[in-house]
């Protein structure tokens, strides 16, 4: 079976190595073009294209493969392709080249959570499972045929970062033994239930304020779910401080309000219904630590209001 892959971020790489690693003929690799990252805006190849040229795998990355990429797709002539967060929409005429059809790894249990970041979303939505759906694609976004499915408990104090690289390994998995039924023809379709089904919109920058008048589960699946981006931020002493993990408390208090801020007790936050205790903060120009040593060095008075106008 010749197989054209289709992907981006890290969360596409398990996939692509395990496609490699089981023998699979790859024809080829479709990704986003290198971008700028970095403070030097240096052009970057994706983690997708890395893997790719490492096992001398063929590279192309259109700009919008829909117009730049469909005389290279139907160049290679592949059989399937497969593809776990491109990036790109598929137009008809993509999705027709393939005799076999267009496998996806999609990370959520569809029909839920549909779109761009269904990680991030089932963490904020304090969701108490996650997982991973193969499906074949339609012209709809995330609306194919459901194949196979795994899914996985999440985490009370696990972020989104932590959540993908773990849904990653799942996904990759999952999609070798649905390409294994496949070839067995014992792979079966099942329509996806539109009564069932929810969209998540892209993350964006402005998402990372906190309503600390909120129930605590919320704040604390927003803290954990919008970690590594764009994160959820706190101005503390004239500056912003990241708040990168979180979990629920029993304590309560005006919310909003630091109710403990020292090195025994760790940085405690009121909320309109309990408080969420702070595990992982990042100061400005600083690294990743625990407040409790950050707190041996650093002042937050407990009592400051870290409410923000959210007009």
């Amino acid at each position: 079976m010749r197989i054209v892959f289709m992907g981006t971020p890290e969360f596409a790489v398990p996939t692509l190595k395990a496609l490699i690693r089981e023998g699979y003929e790859i024809a080829g690799v479709f990704t986003q073009p290198d971008r700028p990252k970095g403070r030097g805006n240096r052009l970057m190849p994706s983690p997708v294209k890395t893997v790719a040229l490492e096992a001398g795998i063929p590279v192309f990355q259109p700009e919008k493969i829909r117009r730049d990429g469909v005389e290279d797709l139907r160049n290679l002539k592949p059989d399937l392709c497969v593809t776990a967060a491109f990036g790109q929409i598929l137009s008809r005429e993509i999705l027709d080249i393939p005799p076999l059809g267009n496998i996806n790894v999609h990370a959520s249990l569809l029909p839920k959570h549909r779109g761009a970041a269904p990680i991030a979303y089932a963490v904020m939505g304090g969701d108490r499972t996650a997982g991973v759906t193969t499906m074949f694609m339609d012209a709809g976004i995330d609306t194919g045929d459901i194949l196979l499915q795994e899914s996985t408990e999440i985490g009370e104090s696990e972020t989104c970062g932590e959540l993908t690289e773990r849904l990653s390994v799942i996904g990759a998995e999952l999609l070798i033994r649905t390409l294994r039924a496949l070839e067995a023809g014992s792979l079966k379709r099942v329509p996806q239930n539109e009564e069932e089904m929810t969209y998540d919109p892209m993350l964006s920058k402005g998402m990372g304020v906190a309503d600390f008048t909120a129930d605590a589960d919320a704040v604390r699946g927003l803290i954990n779910g919008l970690n590594p981006w764009p994160c959820v931020s706190v101005p503390v002493g004239g500056e912003r401080m990241k708040l990168l993990r979180a979990v629920r408390t029993d304590d309560s208090g005006e919310a909003g309000t630091v109710i403990a801020a020292d090195p025994k007790k760790g940085l405690v936050v009121a909320c309109g219904r309990g408080a969420v205790k702070i595990l992982e903060i990042q100061a400005p120009g600083g690294k990743r630590m625990r407040p409790e040593d950050y707190l041996r060095g650093h002042d937050i008075p407990a009592s400051i209001d870290l409410k923000e106008d959210r007009t």
